[in-house]
């Protein structure tokens, strides 16, 4: 693998993506950061050598096959906006109001069109909007939390602020961390690896924003996305009974370790 930036998932925080880095490792990948392909070129007749810029050198490699993702783009260009009153941004992207509404009154856009993040999930609560709103119906985007999942193994979620964006925006803010190597369920599933964290406001004890990573890791995401939604702090979500043995149990242990109540996990006073 090779990969242009700092780390295989530069939106999500760096301690949330290095265990699937390191599983990576593990099952013989190699892992290329801060890298970038500079040739591809046909070799015989079933081979390709590519040309690799590693820091300060250059490696030769053969492959029999080069798979190529750099992102992706909206299909705007098929639409013929041009032909419309439709206004869109600097970036191309369509500009639309809290109810999906475009600068032309009637048409309404969603989804990639009208920018990131370009997640499937987030363009169906915008076409709900979008229904509803034309249908005359009272309804608005107005999701605190956008929940991003990367289906690799082990998944990697995170929704709400990261500590890169808390630190860029400068929001003062405290983490609860939870490894999954004390959690029971992980252990049965061989997912001694996995992490929750959860930042929280430093004055509020408010959830900012949470990151998950390990088996499930997409599934579980959705409790934290309910708590940033509904405005919860610490200890709502540590005095939330969760069933044992599961990998949910995680979610409450890393609001102990915020608030110093943790049992499952010794814990050193700062």
């Amino acid at each position: 693998i090779v990969e242009f930036m700092q780390t295989l998932i530069p939106a999500a925080d760096f301690d949330i993506v290095e265990p699937l880095r390191k599983k990576l490792e593990r099952q013989g990948i190699t892992v290329l950061l801060s890298s970038r392909v500079e040739k591809v070129e046909t070799k015989g007749k079933s081979s390709l050598s590519v040309l690799i810029h590693n820091g300060e050198n250059n490696t030769k490699k053969t492959f029999d096959q080069v798979l190529v993702a750099v992102g992706r783009t909206a299909n705007k260009d098929l639409l013929n906006l041009e032909k419309t009153e439709v206004a869109t941004d600097e970036s191309g992207y369509v500009r639309v109001d809290e109810y999906q509404r475009t600068s032309v009154d009637k048409i309404f856009a969603i989804g990639d069109i009208v920018g990131p993040p370009m997640l499937a999930h987030k363009a169906s609560y915008e076409g709900k909007v979008a229904a509803e709103v034309a249908a005359g119906q009272l309804a608005v985007f107005d999701a605190s939390a956008i929940p991003n999942v990367v289906y690799t193994d082990p998944e990697v979620a995170w929704a709400g602020l990261t500590e890169k964006e808390a630190k860029e925006m400068g929001v003062s803010y405290k983490t609860g961390e939870f490894p999954w190597a004390a959690s029971g369920k992980a252990a049965i599933l061989s997912a001694g690896e996995g992490k929750t964290k959860i930042l929280f406001d430093s004055d509020s004890q408010r959830i900012l924003g949470i990151g998950i990573v390990g088996p499930g890791a997409g599934d579980l995401i959705a409790e934290g996305a309910l708590a940033i939604e509904m405005g919860a702090d610490a200890e709502d979500i540590g005095l939330t009974v969760h069933p044992h043995p599961t990998i949910s149990e995680t979610i409450a242990a890393a609001a102990e370790v915020f608030t110093g109540t943790i049992t499952d996990l010794y814990v050193p006073k700062k």
